[in-house]
Order: structure tokens, then sequence, then C-alpha cells
């Protein structure tokens, strides 16, 4: 929760952590790092680097045959490809988080949902970063005319998309061959949903958990 007067009183359920300065070391497009000063439980303040993040959205695509889509990219901090679910940041001024996810499944997997719903919420890396991304379930799918399809630059240029039973996604993730934090949750999100009959699934437009 943050207030205007320039201090932040982080309210965690149990106690009122208070920042009590700030100081901003990097500013980009997609993050900033800060170096917030915290009272902690005896009194004495604390410095906490903090990396301030846009957010993001993800998809589990499923679909009538009970595969879901995975995309294969380069990630340069980890100097690997991995198995991921379509995703991206929340960065166009006034986009919802249902039609950024379903941007970005057109995007990267050319395809469209008529049926979106709120599959999960997480924080990434509470650690060091307040970057939150909420997994949505996508079915009935349908693919986009070539003609209309997104061209793909950069790391996305040799992205490789494929369908995958989604228990043979969630055997990915057990085995080691999934290890993206957000495939994880969502995979195995949406096999708990399908097993459970899809009927404990929160609308696409349900409130965030407060940040």
């Amino acid at each position: 929760m943050h207030f205007a007067c320039g201090q932040r009183r982080l309210w965690t359920g149990d106690r009122v952590y208070e920042v009590v300065g700030s100081t901003e070391r990097f500013k980009g497009h997609i993050f900033r790092v800060v170096t917030d000063q915290v009272t902690m439980p005896g009194g004495a303040v604390a410095g906490r680097d903090v990396v301030r993040h846009v957010g993001a959205v993800g998809v589990v695509a499923l679909d009538d045959d009970g595969r879901v889509v995975l995309v294969r990219q380069y990630r340069h901090p980890v100097g690997r490809y991995l198995w991921e679910l379509p995703a991206g940041l929340i960065d166009v001024q006034g986009e919802g988080l249902a039609a950024a996810a379903l941007r970005e499944l057109a995007e990267e997997a050319d395809l469209t949902a008529a049926r979106v719903d709120l599959l999960v919420d997480m924080f990434t890396t509470p650690g060091c970063s307040d970057e939150m991304i909420r997994v949505f379930l996508a079915r009935d799918l349908s693919e986009i005319p070539e003609h209309e399809r997104h061209a793909r630059t950069d790391e996305e240029a040799d992205m490789q998309v494929d369908r995958v039973p989604l228990d043979e996604a969630v055997a990915m993730v057990f085995d080691g061959r999934i290890t993206n934090g957000p495939a994880v949750g969502g995979l195995l999100a949406a096999a708990r949903a399908r097993d459970t009959g899809f009927t404990d699934l929160r609308p696409a437009d349900a409130p965030l958990p407060p940040r």
C-alpha cells in the first residue's frame, strides 16, 4: 500500500513495516531498482534492495484435445532456452489483464480464445522483487489466419511453439524440463482445475491481491 506523503506503510497482516526512505538506483522500461529503508520489528532501520516491476500476464491455452501450448524461448539472464507459457509484460496503457494475456497468446502462438478464466496469481521473486504475474486459462482456441499473424522479432524470431498433453507438461515440470516459475505454477494449477472439473476458477476480472 502506497502513501502520497513519501512514506509507505506495508501491512503484512501481523505487523506494519514502515518505509522511511527510498533511493532509486536504476530506472528502465521494464523495472527500476530502489533501496528502501525499512523499520524492523525491534525498531532498527534496515536497507532492502527491491526490483520494482511493471508486472506480467501469462496464459495456459488448453485445446479440445487436452493439450497445452508451450513456447521455447531464449532467456539471456539464464543463458539458455526455456519452455514457457505464452506470456508478457503489462505495458500497454489502459489494457486489461485478460486482454493482455490474449494479446500475448496471439503474438506468441497465433491463437485466439473464446473463453478465458483466472487460473492463479503469483509473486515470481518476492525475496527481491514485487513482480506479480497473473496466469489465465484460455479455452475454445482458434487459429489466427496466417496473413493476420504477428511478426516475431529478436528472441521471439526463433521461438518454438508446441502443443503438449497437459499430463506430459506436468511430467516435464517434475523431471526438470520445465523450470520457468510461471509455467510451473500455471501448469500445475491447470491440471488441478481440470481434475476438479474447472469448478473453482475465478472470473478473469477478479481483483488483484494487494501489492
